[in-house]
């Protein structure tokens, strides 16, 4: 098994060296940029990111119902439950602290006047062209996010929210299923098998789904590179990439070895080369939902992480825990504020972090869904400083939607990293009653 893993994570590597060598070198052109269209990015989808998709609510629902019966006592459900959740909004409010720190420190935004106009210019242009971001960002609001995220915990239809693959109504729904069977003792026990065996099957048809990772990675980063260019990580936007990437090397590589550590005493470095195979498709795919499956069955099998606890933290947390999306949106933001010669107080600078960190939950674990959330944050800084005439157009995004993808698979991987670890904590709390045999971390 582990070298199957050694050679799977080899693979990828592999995969993502080639990719981004043929995007820069064959695909590149600054002249004709390619679209989403491009057969690269077709064959990167058909290949990888669908069948991840095609499993992603199947095996929400099998795990969490699983997970679930197999934690049994409603109490350490209710342990459980509410130490993820802290755990979760804590490490994205330390994210967006730390974020809001480095931007307004290092103040990426302040650039020569005459670039500024460029950017500007150039961006709000960019955004007029994409009406599809448009439709999506046009009414953002926080209330509205939460509105819409109660709605999605408390569905009128379960089947309505999975054909939507819309996963926090599913994740109630069997939660509320997997307690009644486990309530039901020997009347439910078959159903209870039903669910186990169903889910056993899907974790083998996900490791038959994940030896195609190479080869999708290598597709979708081909596209990434061909459509960005490598020439971008040192344009008039490196400073602002630049404060995201050590943003979060900062996170991924201290803050949560570290958490991690206090709560295990595990090498969190150990744990991490164990989970390589996930953290490397999530940045090749820029999907934490879609990198679900993978995610889950490396924790399973190669990291632990206990079934209980991974069956439910790691779905959760796929749908509603994005400590790197925190940290972009959080330093995007002051960016755009410091371009446009807008200076932030200390009291818009809190609204950046609150908002930011609320906002980042609202997040579909999808490509990009940071640039519309982010619409919510700018919102409310702009309702701060109301009175002052000074406030940030929508518009301004266009400025850093052109480095997105790169930066997006880079807060992807740390989202991610932030759900294996929070899993591998639960371990602590929920450990399986019959320990699977696992190499010492």
């Amino acid at each position: 098994m582990k070298k199957s893993a050694n050679l799977l994570t080899l693979l990828i590597i592999l995969g993502m060296v080639l990719g981004v060598l043929f995007g820069q070198f064959l695909l590149f052109d600054p002249d004709n940029t390619i679209t989403g269209t491009h057969w690269t990015k077709t064959a990167g989808d058909l290949i990888l990111i669908r069948p991840l998709k095609l499993m992603v609510i199947p095996l929400i629902f099998f795990s969490v119902v699983v997970g679930i019966t197999r934690i049994g006592d409603p109490s350490k459900l209710g342990k459980l439950g509410g130490a993820t959740l802290l755990y979760y909004f804590a490490t994205m409010l330390i994210a967006v602290v730390l974020g809001t720190t480095l931007v307004t420190l290092v103040q990426p935004g302040d650039l020569p006047q005459e670039i500024q106009a460029e950017l500007v210019s150039g961006g709000e242009a960019a955004f007029d062209n994409n009406t599809d971001l448009q439709g999506k960002v046009k009414d953002q609001s926080m209330g509205g996010a939460w509105t819409n995220i109660l709605k999605q915990v408390i569905p009128s239809n379960v089947i309505a929210e999975m054909a939507a693959g819309r996963p926090l109504g599913l994740i109630v729904f069997a939660i509320l299923l997997g307690l009644a069977l486990a309530a039901g003792g020997d009347r439910t026990r078959a159903a209870r098998d039903f669910f186990d065996a169903g889910f056993e099957g899907l974790m083998i048809l996900i490791q038959w789904i994940i030896w195609l990772t190479p080869i999708g990675v290598f597709f979708l980063l081909a596209w990434t590179v061909g459509k960005i260019g490598m020439a971008q990580l040192i344009g008039p936007l490196g400073w602002y990439m630049g404060v995201v990437f050590v943003g979060l090397l900062l996170h991924m590589l201290i803050i949560l070895p570290l958490i991690l550590f206090l709560f295990t005493r595990i090498n969190p470095f150990g744990f991490m080369a164990r989970m390589k195979p996930a953290l490397l498709t999530a940045f090749g795919t820029d999907s934490s939902s879609a990198t679900l499956p993978v995610t889950m069955e490396t924790a399973e099998l190669h990291a632990g992480c206990s079934k209980r606890a991974s069956n439910f933290v790691l779905p959760l947390g796929s749908t509603i825990n994005m400590d790197g999306t925190a940290l972009y949106e959080a330093v995007a933001v002051v960016f755009l504020f410091q371009l446009y010669g807008i200076d932030l107080s200390m009291t818009e600078l809190l609204i950046v972090v609150i908002t930011a960190t609320l906002a980042a939950v609202g997040a579909a674990g999808i490509p990009s869904a940071g640039l519309v959330t982010m619409v919510i944050v700018i919102a409310a800084v702009n309702g701060s400083l109301e009175g002052s005439g000074l406030t940030l157009p929508v518009a301004a995004i266009g400025v850093i939607l052109g480095v997105d993808r790169i930066l997006d698979m880079c807060r992807t991987t740390v989202n991610v990293w932030g759900d294996a670890v929070g899993a591998r904590i639960m371990t602590q709390l929920t450990p399986d009653d019959v320990a699977e045999p696992a190499e010492p971390l």
